[in-house]
């Protein structure tokens, strides 16, 4: 088996190598939920990165798999990465969702194809226990939903008994946790993804873009990915296209590069089948520090 191991990350070393001069970028493979618990070796492994003596990028690509976790923990993320590199690239060879798209959008790029998929951004928060994570959109849409049949005087007894037993508190923070999610992502993009929109492409063509059409345009990107009515599942994949078509956000198809489609591919798929086949939940990588 250790041989078999061997073999794999002599795959994985090498197509790191090419994606490196590909992407013009050093490369983090991260696949874990965003959780508190991954942030001090998340931390551990930019900062090897970043402050290795020879051969340090101004980019960082960031190959992204992960079903989400809490808009908290990606700030903090995104924090460590800003302070040690210039430009933030994503790259998401499947999945990146909930707050692994909140994360997405504080990159300068975001790499995509055809079968990749970011996701809607339903925070996901503690319950009550703190044992679990619960989509916080979910939970409050439930809740309006059942308020809404109370002023028709259609609710049953026990969505009365049940509302009833709701804890103030926590609806509070999945609202507030909905709100840092959307504010978050507004941010970043104006921030990174729009530094450079300076003209229009279909609207007023080559007219001058305001600060203020960057903002409305991630209000608007913001309010759309976290329409739960609209997507209807928290679990939804959005492909890139409709990122494109629908969103207007502007993603990097991998699939147009060749070469470059084959390097992601082979280093994300033997990382992953072997994480698969280590039964690994959480594991960050990059050959400067493994």
């Amino acid at each position: 088996m250790a041989v078999y191991d061997d073999i794999i990350f002599t795959v994985v070393r090498d197509a790191e190598a090419k994606l490196e001069k590909l992407l013009d970028a050093d490369v983090m493979y991260f696949n874990a939920e965003i959780r508190m618990n991954v942030f001090s070796w998340f931390r551990e492994g930019i900062e090897k990165l970043a402050q290795r003596k020879k051969g340090k990028r101004k980019a960082i690509a960031i190959f992204l798999t992960t079903p989400g976790g809490q808009a908290e923990v990606a700030e903090k993320l995104v924090e460590v990465v800003r302070a040690h590199y210039e430009l933030v690239y994503f790259v998401v060879p499947v999945a990146a969702l909930s707050a692994g798209t909140v994360f997405c959008m504080s990159g300068d790029k975001i790499y995509m194809d055809y079968s990749s998929s970011l996701g809607p951004i339903d925070p996901q928060v503690p319950d009550r226990e703190g044992k679990y994570l619960v989509p916080a959109l979910g939970h409050l849409d439930k809740v309006n939903e059942i308020i809404e049949k109370s002023r028709a005087n259609a609710i049953t007894p026990v969505e009365f008994q049940w509302l009833l037993n709701q804890d103030l508190a926590m609806l509070r923070f999945y609202e507030q946790a909905r709100d840092l999610s959307i504010a978050l992502l507004e941010r970043w993009l104006v921030q990174y993804k729009f530094k450079d929109w300076s003209t229009h492409r279909t609207h007023n063509p080559g007219g001058t873009v305001t600060a203020a059409e960057k903002q409305a345009r991630a209000r608007e990107i913001g309010e759309l990915l976290s329409n739960n009515a609209h997507w209807h599942s928290h679990g939804r994949l959005i492909g890139m296209n409709t990122l494109q078509q629908v969103c207007k956000l502007e993603i990097d198809d991998f699939g147009e590069d060749v070469d470059l489609q084959k390097a992601i591919r082979t280093y994300n798929d033997a990382l992953s089948d072997y994480l698969a086949r280590a039964d690994i939940r959480a594991f960050l990588y990059s050959r400067h520090v493994n």
